[in-house]
């Protein structure tokens, strides 16, 4: 059975992604409802419905293979939009990022997937990730200019984080350059769970950047718990996450309760420690959780012979990873922040 016909049977792209790491070829068919599925490569796969739409909706999983709830997540939504129990109203496109990353339960191969977007990868073919980075952004970029300018992209990117964290789901709201943020998104994010976001203050080479910078696209890296293998994750968590992308993918508005500030927590980048030195630690054991905060004048890094004291009353840690390569980012220190004249 081609896996073409084998996908029409049973909706399971995540399997035929699995057994094809980096081997699909592209095909396409037509649901009974008029959807046209297109598989572009291995977990890449597009959803056309046969009418008019006006929403561009990108939706990612797997750039780290070991971060499995989202991509029981979306692997649940794709299964349910071939076996017509979801009917599209707007135009989507599913990525399962790096599938051999996925069979060995681990969150990169060679090199760290959501490091090499929005150029990392240029002229650089030295490992599968570099050449997975290339062809997703050539698939993201298809996908929102092959339709009329003018239409509303998003690029929901989702993770769940090494460490645990004070607030189990976040979000990162990629660097505007100045552009205002904007209120819909985070009442989107807080009907998906999130009410916790980090608002980045510089470019980045993540895939949400990637589609925020190239095609104004509303876009994030939403963390949403901790790393669990498969069958460890308790999907009863998530249940506000997948109703609400379900109901942005197959309803023409979502519909949000009145703005209330009071319901976010915000927080704003203070610094990027970047590891420099083979000899790079943490003073806090591998249990202290994202969001914890140290008092100014505390150790918070120790790189070489350098170290990094905490500037700030509470300055908190995002994402402490001492095991990252050297000159890569080992901690992002945040500071809170509020809502004000920058949001829209």
């Amino acid at each position: 059975m081609s896996y073409l016909e084998q996908l029409k049977q049973s909706g399971d792209f995540l399997t035929i992604t699995r057994e094809n790491e980096f081997s699909l070829q592209p095909a396409s068919f037509t649901l009974a409802n008029g959807t046209e599925v297109t598989v572009k490569d291995t977990g890449v796969i597009q959803f056309e419905p046969d009418y008019e739409t006006n929403k561009d909706i990108v939706l990612s999983s797997a750039v780290h293979g070991n971060e499995t709830a989202p991509i029981e997540i979306c692997d649940e939504l794709i299964q349910r939009i071939i076996k017509g129990e979801i009917s599209l109203k707007q135009r989507v496109l599913f990525i399962f990022g790096n599938p051999k990353s996925i069979n060995i339960g681990q969150r990169f191969v060679d090199e760290n997937l959501n490091r090499l977007f929005d150029g990392a990868h240029q002229n650089k073919t030295e490992n599968p990730e570099q050449i997975r980075a290339a062809n997703l952004e050539t698939y993201v970029a298809d996908f929102f200019t092959s339709v009329p300018e003018g239409r509303y992209r998003c690029h929901y990117d989702l993770h769940t984080a090494i460490r645990g964290s004070k607030n189990e789901k976040f979000a990162v709201y990629p660097f505007l350059n100045g552009a205002p943020w904007k209120k819909s998104q985070l009442q989107f994010l807080l009907a998906c769970g999130v009410n916790t976001v980090l608002m980045m203050s510089s470019p980045a080479t993540t895939f949400s950047y990637f589609s925020s910078a190239n095609f104004a696209a509303d876009a994030f890296t939403i963390e949403l718990g901790q790393v669990k293998p498969f069958g460890e994750n308790d999907m009863a968590k998530f249940a506000s996450t997948k109703a609400t992308l379900n109901a942005l993918i197959s309803q023409d508005e979502i519909e949000y309760g009145e703005f209330n500030a009071n319901d976010f927590e915000l927080f704003t980048v203070h610094r990027t420690i970047n590891r420099t030195q083979q000899a790079f630690s943490f003073p806090f054991p591998d249990s202290a959780v994202n969001f914890t905060g140290f008092a100014k004048g505390e150790l918070l890094a120790t790189d070489g012979e350098t170290e990094y004291f905490a500037e700030v009353e509470g300055e908190a840690i995002i994402f402490p990873n001492a095991n990252v390569a050297i000159g890569q980012r080992a901690l992002l220190t945040v500071v809170p922040m509020e809502i004000d004249h920058r949001f829209i």
